[in-house]
């Protein structure tokens, strides 16, 4: 039961932690005094945020740890813009949020992602498995994924991202092995 509270807190503090890095994105600037309790119930509504109780000290709370990380900054007169390394950040937020728009009709070729990243880089390895997963590409073996439909936009940004551009080979298959499994899988059976 622990590990489920403690998940279901790491989801809130980083759809938190999303929102607040998209607000100041869209801004460009942000003030501080904008993050009021009405763009705190604006948040709620939209589904980002789901808050209850203490409202403006959980939202403050959050902003100093994003300044603390290096994601945002707050100068002298108490306004927020997003740092280099908050734009990343958000981007790979982005990215694990992406949804692919699925065409009507399937064209019957396999996208595959072949990647072979170094031991010594292993966090970055596990990165990339978990984004995959999010996606929605589906492992065949230890480092090849799969995944039904163009994807090309999506695996260039993940390649300058994870800066993994010679890790990690992008392939169109019209034909693959055991595919009847996948097919089901992606409800692609006829």
């Amino acid at each position: 039961m622990e590990k489920l509270e403690a998940s279901s807190k790491r989801v809130k503090r980083a759809n938190l932690k999303k929102a607040l890095l998209l607000s100041v994105a869209a801004a460009g600037v942000l003030s501080v005094t904008l993050l009021a309790p009405n763009a705190l119930q604006a948040l709620e509504k939209m589904g980002i945020i789901n808050f209850k109780k203490r409202q403006k000290e959980f939202i403050n709370v959050a902003r100093e740890r994003l300044v603390e990380q290096g994601l945002l900054t707050k100068d002298s007169r108490g306004l927020l813009q997003l740092t280099a390394k908050g734009k990343q950040t958000l981007r790979r937020l982005e990215l694990t949020d992406f949804q692919f728009k699925k065409p009507k009709k399937w064209d019957k070729k396999w996208r595959v992602l072949i990647f072979d990243i170094p031991e010594y880089r292993r966090a970055l390895r596990e990165k990339v498995r978990r984004t995959l997963r999010a996606i929605g590409f589906v492992r065949v073996q230890d480092s090849v994924w799969v995944y039904p439909y163009p994807c090309e936009d999506l695996i260039t940004l993940l390649k300058a991202d994870f800066k993994v551009g010679k890790d990690i080979l992008y392939l169109v298959a019209e034909e693959m092995e055991y595919s009847f499994k996948l097919k089901k899988f992606f409800g692609l059976v006829d």
